[in-house]
């Protein structure tokens, strides 16, 4: 069974043989994987752009999303293309995001990064950490734009994770030139191990963080309006989406209702709970879907709030899956710590309100990279330094 796994590997090792690859100077891969790198974020652009709206990400090929414009290959040259167009549709000339841009230069450094750190241990280690990247910076971007990680990344990353553990076992180490790490075997348990915690902790702190502060009370004043409308409701000093408050379909919107109308009857001192799929009130259930428009006076309400998303339970296994559990905690400690940095700055700076939803994806997706590229090697400092006492 252990020779059935490990074919493919030894048809592909003279390809990733140290030797090989030590015959082209070490920095001519340094700039193909940059170069690479960049085209492989044109890819990612493509993924970040059409999987949370549901298209194909193969067809149709690139084109305008203003005027359908299909572009040539000419014109879809990473990085150089923005930049030659000054990020302008060469069609209508209508704006392209910069974020086109940003995702080929950080994805083309990211992969220049890894074969700089891993490429002297071995070829296959930097290719494997050029995939963990890669869909590290889709995820991040799509919870962003979004606020949401879809499972084709999170679950499709735990399956992957497992693979490449399997086939590269020193991907699980935080000693990752040492031989105890090349078992496939103990590879795979680590993996699996890395995945469970992964997945285990951050849904303890999701389901902890739903109980204490999975509700939001608004104080409106007494008898105030409330109007509730098909895309969302409007308070006395402002307009909600349903978007913003329904993360699931069990979210529920709770006020009583000193008096309730609707477009064809009316009732008094009645408790009303909306949900995304069913609105109640007193005793009576509607289908919020043909409830057009429904006007409420009531002294307050109460919201739900998401303290952390089930998206970020399974991209946390997957990073476990492919880097093992002590990359889990030092992803959850770092990635704790950048979203208070950035979320208290933001709150002072007056871009968000205290009770805004913030994506969490793109600071583990942060804390993730500096496992990489620095966090492995201080925590492998900090074990040896507690082992040497």
């Amino acid at each position: 069974m252990a020779d059935l796994f490990s074919s493919p590997m030894l048809a592909l090792a003279p390809m990733f043989d140290a030797e090989t690859w030590g015959r082209v100077p070490f920095h001519f891969w340094t700039i193909v994987f940059f170069v690479f790198g960049s085209i492989v974020g044109s890819f990612l652009n493509v993924c970040i752009y059409r999987i949370p709206i549901g298209q194909s990400i193969v067809s149709p090929p690139s084109h305008c999303p203003h005027c359908n414009y299909s572009i040539p290959w000419y014109l879809n040259i990473p990085l150089v293309t923005w930049l030659y167009l000054r990020g302008r549709c060469a069609n209508c000339h209508a704006p392209i995001s910069v974020r086109y841009f940003l995702v080929e230069l950080l994805t083309g450094l990211l992969f220049m990064g890894c074969w700089l750190h891993f490429g002297s241990i071995s070829a296959w280690l930097a290719i494997v950490y050029c995939v963990v990247v890669g869909g590290l910076v889709v995820a991040a971007f799509i919870d962003m734009e979004h606020f949401f990680i879809p499972d084709g990344l999170t679950i499709g990353g735990i399956v992957i994770g497992f693979v490449c553990s399997f086939f590269v076992p020193c991907t699980q180490s935080i000693f990752p030139s040492m031989k105890r790490v090349t078992i496939p075997q103990a590879a795979l348990v680590d993996s699996f191990w890395g995945a469970a915690v992964g997945a285990l902790v951050i849904y303890i702190i999701v389901r902890v963080g739903k109980f204490f502060l999975g509700r939001k009370k608004i104080e409106i004043g007494l008898d105030s309006k409330i109007i509730f409308s098909e895309t969302g409701f409007k308070l006395p000093d402002g307009f909600v989406e349903y978007g913003e408050v329904f993360y699931r379909k069990t979210d529920a919107i709770k006020l009583h209702a000193k008096r309730l109308e609707l477009i064809d009857r009316c009732y008094v001192d009645v408790d009303v709970e909306l949900q995304p799929e069913r609105l109640r009130i007193g005793t009576e259930e509607l289908n919020p879907e043909k409830v057009l428009h429904m006007e409420v006076i009531t002294d307050g309400i109460v919201v739900p709030r998401e303290a952390m998303g089930l998206g970020d339970v399974k991209f946390m296994a997957a990073i476990g899956a492919f880097l093992g559990w002590p990359a889990v905690a030092f992803t959850l400690a770092v990635s704790a710590f950048l979203g208070s940095v950035v979320g208290v700055t933001m709150i002072l700076m007056k871009k968000k309100e205290r009770s805004s939803q913030i994506p969490y994806g793109p600071y583990i997706a942060m804390a993730a990279i500096i496992w990489l590229f620095g966090g492995r090697e201080w925590m492998r400092y900090w074990l040896l330094g507690l082992w040497g006492q």
